[in-house]
């Protein structure tokens, strides 16, 4: 049984002031007893390679209590840090330190990796109002003083120095500033303001270089994924960006482990039934068939193998790993194709055999269909570091309709099941499921939709 928030707290204040002590000294009878804080974990090239990966309490509990939950619900997920304070814990939900508290006691004398969703950027997400953030445009000293240094305080407590930390930095945030700003048709003026302002690079910059100081912290950067900047105009653009804000606000290129891509999307992990050099009736697919629109990359392995090789050239050391979020990019179920779809055209030859069963490419928020993915893994192809469930499966992207809040929360048409579209989706139908609450609560039919078409299917 956990315990209740007071109690957990209480103890986790008792354990640290035993721990991060560097001696305890106790006079008796001429003898003196040393408590030391444990030793750092020596730095390896892959986090999760030999390690166990953090469950989640919190997460876990709510997974088991749902139909079909208790399959998955020893599966580790990430804990997202994603206002000022999370840190300290949201109620009665546990906070960072109770977090790594836990991860110690996980861990039990072997390798153990936590994941954490470093996500509080000024003017967050200037793209979607769904998942809006506490802090305004302009407000990147609270970012750095209130956010960024308390975690990077906490981290580096040597009571935690036995764990191999992976945080996730600010997903959603660097690829906006290649893809929806001007001259883009794409553009939003929220996105215009944090590309003139450089908060967004400050910031990232700012994060790894705390991050970066501390030996068993390893950063991944958020690079989108294979919808969003796998064109020939977005592809390289992103790589350059990324080396610009890793080497800001006194960071540097080693501070980053490596990128991640799909975050809280959808995009399948392999689309085995076509490829970007098909062509069909003499037409090649890559630039008739409306689903891939000219992308050189049609899922997100492909695309995660040959940004980190584009990444290398803009920079980063040749040893960076990718992740990709496998948490809801499985797409199993009834509607999951088992061959290539008809040669009568390129349209129905991508459509009939894609598994990514969305309306568009576009689509982001609590997309009706999808189901679990890949069960996170360490290293399982080339250049991957690990499949990991980054999202939490059963979380919210956003709300159904706009519901008050004072988490920084808007309500973006992209979530709301009747929305017909814009420029970013061409126009389709939004694809998301009714009834939604707001970004990262509780979304049980989602859950249990994600069970039902998990692919590779629940045993």
């Amino acid at each position: 049984m956990r315990l209740d928030a007071f109690r957990r707290r209480a103890w986790s204040r008792s354990r640290r002031a035993l721990v991060s002590a560097t001696a305890l000294a106790l006079a008796a009878g001429g003898m003196v007893l040393a408590v030391a804080a444990p030793a750092s974990a020596a730095r390896v090239d892959n986090p999760y390679a030999g390690a166990e990966v953090y469950v989640n309490p919190e997460w876990s509990a709510k997974a088991a209590a749902e139909p079909g939950g208790s399959a998955i619900a020893d599966q580790p997920t990430a804990v997202w840090l994603d206002r000022i304070a999370a840190i300290e814990g949201v109620g009665d939900g546990m906070g960072l330190r109770d977090h790594l508290d836990e991860a110690v006691s996980q861990a039990a004398g072997q390798e153990l990796v936590i994941q954490l969703v470093i996500y509080n950027l000024p003017g967050r997400d200037c793209s979607a109002l769904a998942s809006n953030g506490e802090l305004k445009a302009d407000e990147i000293g609270r970012y750095k003083t209130e956010y960024i240094d308390p975690i990077a305080d906490i981290l580096a407590d040597p009571a935690y120095a036995g764990l191999r930390i992976v945080t996730v930095i600010e997903i959603d945030s660097l690829p906006n500033l290649v893809t929806n700003v001007t001259p883009r048709e794409t553009a939003t003026a929220e996105c215009d303001t944090m590309k003139t302002n450089g908060n967004y690079v400050t910031g990232v910059g700012y994060a790894l270089a705390q991050f970066g100081a501390i030996g068993n912290v390893y950063n991944y950067i958020d690079a989108g994924h294979h919808g969003w900047i796998g064109w020939d105009d977005n592809f390289g653009p992103s790589a350059t960006l990324f080396a610009q804000a890793a080497t800001a606000s006194g960071s540097t290129l080693s501070n980053v482990t490596g990128f991640i891509t799909n975050t809280a999307n959808y995009g399948a992990l392999k689309e085995p039934y076509f490829a970007i050099g098909d062509t069909v009736n003499g037409q090649a697919v890559r630039e008739h068939a409306k689903w891939i629109d000219w992308n050189r990359y049609v899922d997100e392995l492909s695309f995660a193998q040959a940004f980190r090789q584009r990444l290398v050239q803009a920079g980063f050391d040749s040893s960076i790993g990718m992740l990709i979020d496998t948490s809801r990019n499985g797409w199993g179920g009834a509607d999951r194709p088992t061959g290539p779809g008809p040669r009568t055209s390129p349209d129905a030859y991508v459509d009939g055999g894609r598994t990514d069963r969305r309306l568009h490419l576009g689509n982001w928020c609590n997309q009706a269909g999808a189901g679990l993915g890949e069960r996170p893994v360490a290293a399982p192809e080339p250049g991957i570091d690990a499949y990991a469930w980054i999202k939490p499966p059963g979380e919210s992207d956003g709300s159904s309709e706009f519901i008050d809040n004072d988490e920084g929360k808007g309500f973006d048409r992209m979530c709301d099941p009747t929305y017909e579209g814009n420029v970013r989706n061409q126009y389709n139908m939004s694809g998301a499921l009714p009834n939604a609450p707001l970004s990262g609560h509780w979304f049980s039919a989602q859950f249990q939709e994600l069970v039902r078409n998990a692919n590779p299917p629940l045993q």
